[in-house]
């Protein structure tokens, strides 16, 4: 049963969030579980919507969620458990802005591009995330394979601030925490009930480094650089076999079909 819901937006310290709550006993759920284990459900949910039951079968056996989708569809949860505290991470917008923007730098690095493009695992995870855009922002990044995306800002920071103001007015005020994480261990044991542990309250993603950890960690994106390995040794030998046969014919051979296709193109 889902006891902990924390509704702040993504880049006000989720993953800490998620640190912190696993630190505490609580079986999370961050961005990565929920795609990992809850993909296709949430693939329906962007695309028809979801019932309370739907969020109850989803989160039963989880004691705490993080991150989005969940801290969008936040109340759709609190529905399905109205017994859950929910903790609200807060951060004020331009620094919410900056490290938004120093995210979306990161996720667009060169080898997340590769890795986005040339392995079928990692296109079905950058999916899912253009679906999240789509709900959450209503716009998707253009990405392409040479190029940076850019966000709209503009739509990101109406949605921070719709969402903001959609929880500190709709959340029951004897269930919810307005935090941040720069306060510790403290005010959230006490909201939840718990003993402060002796640890450093952790700190994660600070530099929007997530990405790398999960390159050397995360089973599939382990798994994604197996494939685009694979992927530019095909794409490799078809080069060098069209490259053989080409150097190994009549060159003019070649060229004389390249010009008559083209010609016909023109002409038709």
């Amino acid at each position: 049963m889902c006891d902990v819901i924390s509704a702040g937006f993504s880049k006000t310290g989720t993953k800490s969030m998620q640190a912190a709550l696993t630190e505490l006993g609580y079986n999370v759920y961050d961005f990565m579980e929920q795609y990992k284990y809850q993909g296709k459900e949430w693939m329906k949910i962007f695309k028809h919507g979801g019932t309370t039951e739907d969020f109850r079968r989803m989160f039963e056996n989880v004691d705490a969620v993080t991150d989005a989708p969940a801290c969008y569809f936040w109340d759709e949860i609190h529905k399905a458990f109205p017994d859950a505290k929910i903790v609200f991470s807060i951060r004020d917008e331009e620094s919410w802005m900056k490290s938004f923007n120093k995210q979306m730098f990161e996720n667009t690095k060169p080898i997340f591009r590769l890795l986005r493009f040339l392995s079928p695992t990692m296109w079905q995870l950058a999916s899912y995330g253009d679906l999240i855009g789509l709900v959450v922002f209503g716009v998707v990044p253009q990405i392409v394979l040479f190029r940076r995306a850019k966000m709209n800002e503009t739509a990101a920071r109406m949605t921070y601030r719709r969402h903001n103001a959609h929880v500190l007015q709709n959340a029951p005020k004897d269930k919810l925490l307005v935090y941040n994480v720069k306060e510790g261990w403290e005010p959230l044991c006490k909201f939840l009930g718990v003993d402060v542990p002796s640890k450093p309250f952790p700190h994660r993603n600070v530099r929007g480094n997530i990405l790398q950890e999960m390159l050397e960690k995360d089973p599939i994106f382990i798994r994604g650089q197996r494939e685009v390995m694979i992927s530019m040794a095909t794409l490799f030998a078809l080069f060098s076999y069209g490259s053989y046969r080409f150097l190994t014919s009549n060159p003019m051979t070649w060229l004389g079909r390249f010009y008559c296709s083209l010609s016909a193109l023109v002409l038709s």
